[in-house]
């Protein structure tokens, strides 16, 4: 009871705070980063001070889980706090796409706006490229950034052997326009424009910080690096023994030292949250244009943990412990709850899936993953895997993988095969890389998860039963007036 009371007071005082206390949160947001891709995380043959000061200043998280190892998938469980199953986006949405970010979720950023926060994006969207879907319907005060993936443009990888003036390339992909609110900027980015992108979104970023400084403020950095097709300012290039890669990761760590930096110089520094992870794994098959999941098993495009579980490292002068590692399940979708708890705003009233991680983030005694279970869907709504904080079921499906082979050179990938596992379970705790299956050895656990298992099947559905799921909510559509990028 005592700590009931003390949780309710806390509450009433974050709530009543006036505007100047209420802290201010800064989410980083790689794209494609594997688990080792940074210093933090065991990276090699490049450096990346800044976050490695962010990790020595703050904590660690080693197994923080993302919804679904693609990109809109992704975006859309960390913004709203939910399964991306629940809110209806699944995959990667293209430049066409009819559907979007529903109107009918809450993001971050419209949570923030009820306590009167400036907020702003500054990179990649991918949540619908129409205007209708884009990051000013959905809470924010400005955008600057791509509508979706950098390489869904006229000079994808797969047009290599195409002429640039073959018109196959523009069936497939319109110009890639650049965005500046709801208006494009640049209907045709080129190469030497992408070169420029990591600079732009920090410049944008540390200024939007300069601006904001006496008012709080939400700020969400989705960098279109470190996704194919691979581009770095002329700062960086040729700096890392790793090649291109190397030199896009040590970018991306100047980022976070100029954002880290901004917070400094404006004296905000112990009053900002900052959060630094990756919408999902590597793409394993760009080869040497990928990063490295080491020592997880697979990548992006997978459920296995090479694929969903992301380095991620958070910061907060004062509040969170300095120099600690969480070893405890938590989430992307964990971060709206959480942020709704530090600044006293009300949760949507439809059902989320995050849960307040504040007691692991703060570092108290014995604090564990407010997550029983968590669930792990790909594809078109496959419930491929269920895990607690230990043990991980994955369910009978097909995947793809490079079995063993090296990736492509250059920006040009290889081939993948198609793998498929069994019913199998993994004792993360002792097998992180999933390379051990204990099944016989624990029928009770297997019988548990299965019972965790059939509940997300009626609530998510799962199409490998031909289930529909009820509690799923159907994504933003295009309606006719409607007003269309493409």
């Amino acid at each position: 009871m005592r700590s009931l009371l003390i949780a309710l007071l806390a509450v009433s005082i974050v709530s009543s705070l006036p505007a100047e206390t209420l802290p201010n949160v800064v989410v980083i947001f790689i794209d494609d980063m594997g688990y080792a891709d940074i210093g933090p995380f065991g990276a090699e043959s490049y450096s990346t001070p800044h976050l490695d000061l962010m990790a020595k200043e703050g904590m660690k998280f080693t197994d923080f889980q993302v919804s679904s190892a693609v990109c809109s998938a992704s975006r859309a469980a960390l913004l709203t706090g939910c399964y991306h199953r629940r809110v209806g986006i699944s995959g990667a949405l293209g430049p066409k796409s009819p559907i979007g970010l529903s109107a009918v979720e809450m993001t971050i950023a419209e949570l923030c706006k009820q306590k009167g926060y400036a907020t702003a994006c500054f990179g990649k969207w991918h949540l619908g490229s129409h205007e209708k879907f884009l990051p000013l319907q959905h809470g924010f005060d400005e955008y600057l950034g791509l509508p979706y993936s950098n390489d869904m443009w006229p000079y994808h990888s797969r047009f290599a052997n195409l002429p640039l003036d073959d018109p196959k390339r523009r069936m497939a992909y319109p110009d890639l326009p650049l965005f500046d609110g709801n208006r494009i900027i640049d209907d045709n980015v080129t190469a030497e424009d992408q070169e420029q992108l990591t600079t732009k979104y920090t410049e944008r970023a540390v200024d939007f910080i300069n601006r904001n400084k006496n008012n709080p403020f939400f700020l969400y950095v989705p960098h279109s690096m470190v996704h194919v097709p691979l581009y770095v300012s002329d700062k960086f290039k040729g700096k890392s023994e790793r090649g291109l890669f190397g030199d896009v990761v040590m970018e991306v760590d100047w980022s976070v030292g100029q954002i880290l930096g901004a917070l400094k110089t404006n004296g905000i520094d112990e009053k900002t949250l900052v959060i630094f992870t990756s919408d999902n794994g590597p793409w394993l098959n760009y080869g040497d244009h990928a990063g490295s999941a080491k020592p997880l098993r697979e990548g992006k495009g997978t459920m296995f943990e090479g694929g969903c579980r992301v380095p991620t490292v958070m910061r907060w002068p004062g509040r969170i412990p300095a120099g600690k590692s969480c070893k405890e399940l938590a989430s992307t979708i964990d971060i709206l709850p959480t942020v709704a708890k530090l600044i006293g705003a009300n949760l949507p009233g439809h059902k989320i899936d995050g849960k307040d991680f504040r007691p692991l983030m703060f570092g108290e005694q014995d604090a564990q993953s407010p997550h029983e279970v968590f669930y792990h869907y790909y594809g078109g709504g496959q419930l491929q895997a269920v895990r607690d904080r230990r043990w991980k079921l994955h369910f009978p499906h097909s995947y793809r993988t490079l079995d063993g082979r090296k990736g492509g050179t250059g920006g040009q990938p290889v081939s993948y095969s198609e793998g498929k596992i069994g019913k199998e379970l993994f004792d993360l705790e002792s097998d992180a890389s999933e390379s051990m299956n204990v099944i016989e050895r624990h029928p009770e656990i297997v019988e548990r998860l299965e019972k965790y298992a059939e509940a997300a099947r009626d609530d998510l559905g799962d199409s490998l039963s031909k289930r529909p799921g009820k509690g799923i909510r159907p994504p933003g559509r295009l309606e006719p007036g409607d007003k269309r990028t493409f």
